[in-house]
């Protein structure tokens, strides 16, 4: 499978041969799910935690004698029913890890980037240089490349300079390639991916 590469200002520079294994699967939308519940999930720190009646502070007597008051029956002040009592079913401290095999993983990614591939949504770019973090300088490169919107810009090293243009730009995420996940593939609207990020991409599934 061949497409464009273009250079930043939008001009067809040549073209790359994207491998098969990673650009032409078809998508099954059960995996895709599997992966992204599992992403999602992973995503959750899991320390919310509320008290219970037994770990709230107070309540250590009776509040009134059990019978001839004309009054319900109660026996702590911290029962869930009352003011400043414990809480019924709230959340606790817990992981919400799931476990996903890489295998299962990686084809899952071959398929959100064939999905991505096949909808008209990816770009590849021959390289990304900035003088400077210049914001204006990335949101030019977006609408040069038609890819304005949500997108998501795969590169194959860490540069401080794009990252900090980048974090002004509405809608755009600067990510390594070594990081790429299925969710954040399929949650963009254009995936732009640097000649190098695709060259160290193929070899995951080899």
């Amino acid at each position: 499978m061949e497409t464009q590469v273009f250079n930043l200002n939008g001009e067809a520079v040549g073209k790359i041969a994207l491998p098969d294994s990673v650009f032409a699967k078809k998508p099954s939308a059960e995996l895709l799910h599997e992966a992204v519940t599992a992403y999602l999930s992973n995503q959750r720190r899991g320390t919310a935690h509320t008290k219970t009646r037994s770990e709230v502070s107070g309540g250590g007597h009776k509040p009134w004698k059990q019978k001839h008051t004309g009054r319900a029956r109660q026996g702590s002040n911290r029962s869930p029913i009352w003011r400043k009592g414990g809480v019924v079913f709230g959340p606790r401290t817990r992981s919400w890890r799931l476990g996903f095999p890489r295998r299962k993983l990686l084809e899952a990614l071959a398929q959100a980037l064939s999905a991505r591939a096949l909808d008209g949504g990816l770009r590849i770019v021959e390289s990304v240089s900035l003088d400077g973090a210049k914001t204006k300088q990335v949101a030019g490169w977006l609408k040069a490349l038609k890819a304005e919107g949500r997108a998501l810009l795969v590169t194959d090293n860490f540069d401080a300079n794009l990252k900090r243009a980048a974090r002004n730009v509405p809608d755009l995420k600067v990510m390594l390639v070594s990081h790429l996940n299925p969710y954040e593939v399929l949650a963009c609207r254009h995936l732009l991916m640097t000649r190098r990020a695709v060259e160290k991409l193929a070899p995951r599934w080899n």
